[in-house]
Formats: C-alpha cells, sequence, structure tokens
C-alpha cells in the first residue's frame, strides 16, 4: 500500500474545503516543514546546486518531491538531487519568479504553486513575534486561545529539542496598561533564540492568528519570572537530547581490585 504522507494529508483537508483559510494555511505549514527532494541537472558542489528549471504555460517551474521514491518514479531514471526543507527552497527561489511542482504525477497531493505562492510563503516564514521589552506586572493563566493555536505550537515546539529546556505560554499584564499573551522559554541558548521566535512566529500565523497575539520572552530557570510561569502557565516540554555514552578503555592493571593475571 502507498504511504500517505503528511504532505498528502494536509493537501487533501485544503482540497476538500477550498473555502477555509485555515486549511490552506495548514497545507503552506506542511510544506514549509517537510524535507523536499530538488530534482537538479547536476551534482551538486558544495553549496552550489543547479535546479531542473521548466518552462510551463503556467509559468517557470522546480520539481520537488517528499520521498525520493516519488522523486525516482517521475524521473524514471537515475537523477542528481538535494534534499531541503521546504523552508529553505522557498527562502532560494523568494523573488526570482520561479514557482514549485510538487510531487507531480506521482501522487496524491500532486500541485502548482506559483511564484507568488513562494514569495508569499518567504515573507510569511520572516515574521518573528516580537521579544518582550516592556516591564510584565501581572503573570495570569491564558485564556481565550484557540485549541489550533495549542496545537500548533506543541507541534513546533516538538521539533526544537535540546534549544530550550521547556516554555511556558501565559497572559500577561504591561506596566502602562498593554495586556495579551505571552511565550516564555527557559533556559534558551542565544544562539538558538531566533530559531525559536520564528517557530513561535509560524505556530501564530499558520493557525490564522494575529501576528500581534502573542510576543516572546527569554529566561533563566533562576529568574524570579520563571518561576512565576511555572506557576499559572501551560507547560511545554521540548525534546532534550540524549546525553552521549562515553566509552572509556580499561587498561589491564589499572583497576587496583583486580590486578592483572599473571601466566
Amino acid at each position: 500500500m502507498t504511504e500517505t504522507t503528511a504532505l498528502d494529508s494536509a493537501h487533501a483537508a485544503m482540497m476538500a474545503a477550498p473555502q477555509d483559510d485555515g486549511a490552506r494555511l495548514r497545507f503552506y505549514e506542511r510544506l514549509a516543514d517537510c524535507e523536499l527532494f530538488m530534482m537538479l541537472t547536476k551534482e551538486s558542489e558544495g553549496e552550489n546546486i543547479s535546479p531542473e528549471i521548466f518552462d510551463l504555460a503556467d509559468g517557470t517551474f522546480v520539481l520537488l518531491f517528499d520521498r525520493e521514491e516519488r522523486l525516482a518514479q517521475f524521473a524514471d531514471r537515475a537523477v542528481p538531487y538535494v534534499a531541503l526543507s521546504g523552508r529553505v527552497v522557498a527562502q532560494m527561489l523568494a523573488g526570482q519568479g520561479i514557482g514549485l511542482g510538487v510531487n507531480l504525477e506521482v501522487a496524491p497531493s500532486s500541485i502548482m504553486i506559483p511564484a507568488e505562492a513562494v514569495n508569499w510563503l518567504h515573507q510569511t516564514l520572516e515574521h518573528t513575534p516580537d521579544q518582550v521589552e516592556a516591564a510584565i506586572t501581572e503573570v495570569l493563566p491564558p485564556t481565550g486561545l484557540p485549541e489550533v493555536l495549542l496545537s500548533a505550537l506543541d507541534s513546533k515546539l516538538t521539533t526544537a529539542g535540546g534549544l530550550a529546556a521547556s516554555a511556558y505560554l501565559v497572559s500577561v499584564r504591561y506596566a502602562g496598561g498593554g495586556q495579551g499573551h505571552l511565550l516564555g522559554f527557559v533556559d534558551a541558548t542565544e544562539a538558538a533564540q531566533s530559531a525559536l521566535a520564528k517557530a513561535a512566529g509560524e505556530a501564530l500565523i499558520f493557525s490564522g492568528i494575529e501576528a500581534g497575539a502573542m510576543d516572546v520572552g527569554f529566561f533563566a530557570s533562576a529568574d524570579v519570572m520563571t518561576a512565576k510561569l511555572d506557576k499559572v502557565g501551560l507547560r511545554f516540554d521540548l525534546p532534550q537530547p540524549d546525553e552521549p555514552t562515553i566509552y572509556q578503555s580499561v587498561i589491564p592493571g589499572s583497576d587496583p581490585d583486580k590486578p592483572p593475571l599473571l601466566k
């Protein structure tokens, strides 16, 4: 039986409800998140790649497949290719007038995505929520956020393993009278903060929520604010990488309780 991929499922949901903006957003989210195999004209040379370009009546396209087997089925011959995430493809092609031919003729998710949609996807992925700068005066349990956003955050943060210890979603009130929601990350490295903020932004946008509905913040586990987040917030535990196994060779005679055998 042919495998149904996450992209197939998202595409089917979008086609079943053409007026549903949420279903369309979730399809683009899956496209951005998944690994895609791009057909090339020749083997890649380091970071330099040469995509196979097809000029069709509807525009210029590159060909992408969400499984290597699907690419092989379409090409029906050995062809060079490279694996890239959908977000990297959008970044690479934005502004060049090139669309995406995804899973053409080999999967139920076969679709032609025009260059204008590629530009939109790139711009969407570039958005990040505002980081907290105003003083927080009160931290409260989160209220009024739709389940679709909570599910999206859970999915996004599951893929951010090792970038932070945990995250908390809360309602906050700021000095000066402002209020809103905050996603607070705990013990995130400085290098990971941009990636985490973008992940939060994508969860918002692809859930159909206004970009300003949530801020992000970064805190150390010893901060007073972290204790407040833990008391009332909705907690997300990010997966942590396994500790490396350290193998140590034992030299005969090095253990004083086990002297080497003498022959």
